[in-house]
């Protein structure tokens, strides 16, 4: 693990799918980007499917677990975040990204909560989707779009 300061953060909020934070981690090993698990966790870090998604990347990924939103703020303050939902209006393409930002997604089935994004309009942004009939995007997925975006506008090239 890494002792210095990432150019970014992820922080998955209650992930349900080990395969989902198996292919993330994998995403955070290969950009260098902190990755926080907050829970309560859909499974646990030992998990054969978590473990096979991220191959044998583990060792590489920068990784913070905490058991719940309120240790995660706690041990987090005076930090810029951006949320993400496909509940939000503005585009992820239209937020500024900057080194050391917080890049937060909720679980798969319940997001963040909409009484969560709620408090926060003014930072919170969607990856648009152009079928109707589609509710979101592959939470692995949708890290990747905003982490790839965020890289390219702070213009960390690892």
């Amino acid at each position: 693990m890494s002792t210095d300061q990432p150019a970014l953060h992820i922080v998955l909020v209650r992930p349900e799918i080990p395969q989902n934070t198996g292919s993330i981690a994998r995403l955070a090993a290969a950009t260098k980007t902190r990755l926080h698990l907050v829970g309560p966790l859909g499974f646990s870090l030992a998990d054969r499917y978590l473990k096979r998604a991220g191959l044998d990347y583990w060792p590489l990924v920068d990784l913070r677990t905490y058991p719940g939103w309120e240790q995660f703020a706690a041990a987090n303050q005076k930090i810029t975040a951006k949320f993400f939902s496909a509940r939000a209006e503005p585009s992820y393409l239209i937020a500024n990204y900057g080194r050391g930002d917080y890049l937060v997604f909720g679980s798969e089935t319940k997001g963040l909560g909409r009484e969560f994004i709620a408090e926060r309009t003014d930072c919170t942004f969607r990856i648009p989707i152009f079928e109707t009939r589609v509710r979101s995007l592959n939470l692995a997925n949708a890290v990747s779009i905003v982490v790839y975006e965020a890289l390219r506008q702070t213009r960390v090239m690892h």
